[in-house]
């Protein structure tokens, strides 16, 4: 594998979280930080929601909402970040930060999860790439579904990875369908 792959990638990638980051900035602006009162459980419950919903859509059954795919994939995104903030500070009672704090703990957790998608991007040598769209919502599923599994075990493993893996892996999963898919130039 060439570098320039990786680096194209890497660039896409950014181009991805920028675009993602944009709608998390105009909605931060319209509701605040009014995520901050969501448990991670309720975050891994709407980013089921979002899976869900690209799933059905590329099942073929009628888009009646009028979103398309990409904007469900973008809220995967926006939702795994806002998981990952809230592992870290916990949930709160309020909006209990400000606007240029929550963009900078987006931003924080946005590298955190390109730092692991390049880790994992050379070991697999863009296997990605050759991936379908569709197989990218099943592993989102699966990883909501192993999620869901570590929160009912009170986030205690044997052997898996903890929730955040799982939240990045969800993240990258959607960053992909969204190059694929054409979200960016």
């Amino acid at each position: 594998m060439e570098k320039t792959e990786l680096q194209n990638t890497n660039k896409q990638f950014e181009a991805v979280i920028s675009l993602c980051r944009e709608l998390f900035s105009k909605k931060l602006y319209d509701y605040g930080a009014s995520w901050r009162i969501m448990r991670p459980q309720s975050l891994t419950d709407q980013i089921f929601i979002k899976a869900k919903r690209i799933r059905t859509l590329e099942t073929g059954n009628e888009n009646m909402v009028g979103e398309d795919i990409n904007s469900e994939f973008i809220g995967i995104v926006n939702y795994g970040i806002i998981s990952l903030v809230q592992l870290d500070k916990g949930y709160a009672d309020n909006c209990d930060i400000t606007a240029e704090e929550a963009l900078q703990l987006y931003d924080a957790k946005a590298q955190a999860t390109l730092e692991l998608m390049k880790k994992k991007n050379h070991d697999y040598a863009e296997a990605w790439r050759g991936m379908r769209v569709t197989s990218y919502t099943d592993l989102i599923l699966t990883k909501i579904w192993r999620t869901k599994q570590i929160e009912e075990l009170g986030g205690v493993t044997k052997v898996s990875e903890g929730v955040d893996a799982n939240y990045m892996d969800m993240i990258n999963y959607a960053v992909f369908a969204l190059i694929k898919n054409g979200a960016i130039d």
